[in-house]
């Protein structure tokens, strides 16, 4: 049975977003950041080499979302093109979806795609998909306070201060500042995208063919 995110196709700004196959791995090992932080549930290999560890982590974690995919809980990761070229994974998540109508986001960019506009383009193309497409009420996103490229993104596109906590971090206890992004305040951002697809995908999440594209 072929994964229906193949064929879901965002066009955001100057990046195209589309479901990972395994023909992007090794150009998203590739342009993996040294900085990013990857998924603390994964265990490491430790007689693997870092480097090459972290590239397991990265593949891993894919397989791991794809395969445990339900419409209770899931997270959607999306290849981020930028002229023809992979530069990073934008993704999606839910939490009992049909019924709480909030989704999460993460992503990451390789470093020298970094301070172009890039990373705003890949967040409004999934809140494009999951307000426009899904039926999303609301949208939450948290960075720490030294992360400004990212919480930068969040306020420009219209989310607000929603608290701060304090979780386990790669080094011990971090604060995060939280963010919400209601459905009101991303039509007001004048943010869109176009969204093809998608149609295939929707009994993944838990929806029917009513929840359709957002008209007006």
């Amino acid at each position: 049975m072929e994964w229906p995110f193949f064929a879901l196709r965002i066009v955001s700004g100057k990046v195209l977003l589309r479901g990972v196959t395994d023909g992007d791995l090794d150009p998203l090992v590739a342009a993996l950041p040294g900085d990013l932080e990857l998924d603390p549930h994964l265990e490491r290999f430790a007689p693997l080499p870092e480097v090459r560890d972290r590239e397991r982590r990265l593949v891993a974690g894919l397989w791991r979302h794809r395969g445990l995919w339900s419409p209770s809980s899931w997270c959607l990761d999306l290849v981020v093109e930028h002229a023809g070229r992979v530069v990073g994974i934008q993704s999606l998540e839910g939490d009992d979806f049909p019924t709480l109508r909030t989704v999460d986001s993460a992503s990451w960019l390789e470093p020298g795609m970094r301070g172009r506009g890039l990373g705003t383009a890949m967040r409004a193309g999934i809140m494009a998909l999951a307000f426009g497409h899904l039926g999303a009420d609301a949208a939450v996103s948290s960075a720490e306070h030294s992360n400004a490229a990212s919480l930068a993104v969040s306020r420009r596109l219209g989310y607000v201060d929603n608290g701060v906590g304090r979780v386990h971090g790669a080094q011990g206890a971090v604060d995060l500042q939280y963010l919400r992004l209601s459905r009101e305040s991303w039509r007001a951002s004048g943010f869109t995208a176009e969204v093809t697809g998608v149609e295939r995908c929707l009994p993944w999440f838990g929806l029917g063919p009513e929840v359709g594209p957002e008209v007006g």
